[in-house]
């Protein structure tokens, strides 16, 4: 029950997006059967009591006995994770280039639907299975089938107890059927919805060629030109080779440019690998002609890849065999080959399309120099604007959501340096604004430890955060452009907040705050600067017998749950795991966290100078051994931590 409880952890969030996110879960994997050439239409249909249904014509998923694994193939695809059978191929079916690999998405989605019907046909035999709260129930039923026809048809609904919101706008459908119309050419996406009566179809028999043809229309720059390889490499030279096939499809188009990256069928929100070929191959050939054809003036700067990219109407679908994404949402790939792969591909057909299509090459050209002019006039502009502003603009205004106190006396200031977005809202409204400021991560910052310093000044998270203490870094070596020396006198605030959830995340992104300040500024944990904010662990709502009111109590480890529960008498008492510090309401976060007559806070203290790098080296560096034998030797401790259910 790991996903009921974390859905975020599997689909990316708990709320509307984790939700569509699942429902694409179902859609991939008849995808998935549709481009191995089994069935050419996929019909989503939304139901009024808010379920959706993915119907395709493929083979039908295996559910029977599986006599290897001696267990039913239904418990391997919508009962247990990481085992479907594209994974581990256990029905013997060939998924070589197949949307999601390892068999987590079905069963997640079982799992986080109130209810989840299935029906298959194959084999002469109608099978069905019914689930509710991921409790199969009625076990598999089968029944003879006189129909030839194959496939599978699943239903399910969202669970409102798994995601705070269940209702997937009509659009996302539309967007997201035509979206894999466009990169699995000739298979039609059927949209019915039975609130409205209303029923679509769309489908490229020319796939992307197709879609941008429709997108370039009468006021293109150049006409859609089109290519397609295949190649097999390597991430690594110490990793597998794997397949990989690549077609990409650009045109120029001033009113209507666009760039879009699909990977396996999966629209790639965030690109990753395919984005980055685009923009060094687009960015190297545009700049090699305008050298070669001495179009630059008066020793001008390089084209960017954002002069291009503003005429630009481009699409690649590629797949691959072995995928890295970046998480299960699949909104972004790192494959190194891949980008390798598709970088010298562009670069090779890009010079092509230059010599061979010279007169409409030229007049993109001019296009895209005229889009480097102006965006380089907005620029000194702006700059101009900037110089003259900058005196007036104060900290607040400077530093992306951060949230200042009242004082200015450096001697009672605070800094709480938060887990994300929510824990800022609770923080802010149960603070005392007189001397207490909040500033959020914006998700995990870099391992420090690990990231060269020119990475590390790149980070807008960290430089938010060394601005905001005002102190500059130490810097042994060299000083970085933009970032002040150390100055202990010129730090803002008497004491540094780390304040994250009591869970495994809020541990991980603590340490790599301390390895930031460690990295950084060493000096302020030498000084005693740096605190950690305890957050409890337990909410005990004590209820005295009679019309006494409810005494509420918390308890920060399960040594002090322990103690309480015994004095209060465990029979008057209503025990709760404490929720995320996003959860909290603002008079509980100033009771537990942020009042210094109630609060706890552990100083972070400097250990010898040897001692400390190497645990910092132990826990976030290169000492991966060690780190192994420190987990075998200490994990016990935090079993209590993990989702083990």
């Amino acid at each position: 029950m790991r996903v009921r409880l974390r859905p975020a952890v599997i689909f990316g969030s708990d709320d509307l997006n984790g939700c569509e996110h699942a429902f694409f879960e179902i859609l991939s994997n008849s995808i998935d059967e549709a481009r191995e050439g089994f069935g050419r239409e996929i019909i989503v249909k939304c139901y009024k009591d808010g379920s959706y249904s993915v119907e395709d014509f493929g083979r039908g998923i295996p559910l029977d006995y599986n006599e290897r694994e001696q267990r039913y193939n239904y418990e391997l695809v919508y009962m247990e994770l990481y085992a479907g059978g594209k994974y581990n191929n256990a029905a013997g079916q060939d998924y070589s280039y197949s949307l999601g690999l390892n068999g987590l998405g079905a069963c997640a989605t079982q799992y986080a639907s109130a209810y989840f019907d299935v029906q298959v046909k194959r084999d002469g035999f109608l099978y069905e299975l019914h689930f509710e709260k991921g409790e199969n129930i009625g076990g598999l039923h089968k029944s003879p089938c006189k129909s030839k026809k194959t496939g599978t048809f699943q239903r399910f609904l969202p669970d409102t107890e798994v995601f705070t919101d269940v209702k997937i706008p009509a659009d996302y459908f539309r967007l997201v059927l035509k979206q894999q119309a466009v990169v699995n050419a000739g298979v039609t996406f059927t949209f019915i919805d039975e609130n409205t009566g209303e029923e679509e179809h769309y489908c490229y028999e020319r796939g992307i060629e197709g879609y941008l043809q429709e997108l370039n229309a009468d006021n293109g720059i150049s006409d859609v030109f089109t290519f397609a390889e295949q190649g097999r490499g390597r991430d690594k030279a110490d990793r597998q080779e794997y397949d990989v096939k690549i077609e990409v499809a650009f045109a120029f188009n001033n009113h209507n440019p666009r760039q879009e990256f699909y990977h396996n069928s999966s629209w790639l929100e965030y690109g990753g690998s395919p984005e980055k070929a685009c923009r060094q191959a687009f960015t190297y050939a545009f700049d090699k002609v305008c050298k070669e054809r001495d179009k630059y003036k008066n020793n001008e700067g390089k084209i960017v890849f954002q002069d291009i990219a503003d005429s630009l109407l481009l699409v690649t679908n590629s797949f691959s065999t072995s995928t890295s994404y970046e998480n299960q949402t699949k909104k972004a790939i790192n494959n190194r080959f891949i980008q390798d792969f598709m970088t010298e591909l562009l670069k090779s057909h890009l010079e092509l399309w230059f010599i061979e299509q010279k007169a409409v090459a030229d007049k993109v050209l001019e296009q895209v120099l005229i889009n480097k002019r102006a965006r380089e006039s907005a620029e000194k502009q702006r700059i101009t604007v900037k110089s003259k502003l900058q005196g007036k603009v104060d900290i607040t205004n400077r530093i992306k959501k951060f949230i200042d106190c009242r004082s200015k006396d450096a001697n009672c200031k605070e800094l709480y340096i938060v887990e994300g977005d929510s824990a800022l809202g609770s923080v802010k409204l149960g603070r005392d604004a007189e001397f207490q400021a909040v500033i959020p991560l914006r998700g995990k910052i870099l391992n420090c430890l690990k990231a060269p310093l020119s990475k590390i000044f790149q980070s807008d998270i960290i430089m938010d955060l060394v601005r905001v203490l005002g102190c500059g870094v130490e810097l042994k070596h060299k000083q970085i452009k933009g970032v002040g020396e150390f100055d202990p006198d010129l730090l803002r605030w008497n004491k540094i907040i780390i304040c994250t959830d009591a869970d495994v995340d809020g541990f991980q992104i603590r340490t790599l705050v301390l390895a930031m300040l460690y990295r950084l500024v060493p000096t302020l944990l030498k000084m005693g600067k740096v605190y950690i904010a305890e957050s409890p662990l337990y909410e005990i709502t004590y209820m005295p017998k009679g019309k006494g009111d409810s005494i509420t109590y918390f308890a920060y480890d399960e040594k002090e749950k322990a103690a309480l529960l015994k004095s209060l008498g465990q029979a008057n008492c209503k025990l709760q795991r404490s929720k995320g510090l996003g959860e909290n309401e603002p008079d509980m976060m100033w009771r537990t966290t942020m009042n210094p007559q109630t609060r706890r806070l552990i100083q972070v203290t400097d250990e010898a100078e040897a001692e400390m790098q190497e645990i910092f080296d132990l826990l976030l560096g290169d000492n991966l051994n060690g780190r192994k034998e420190f987990i075998a030797a200490n994990g016990h401790n935090y079993l209590e931590l993990l989702d083990l259910d």
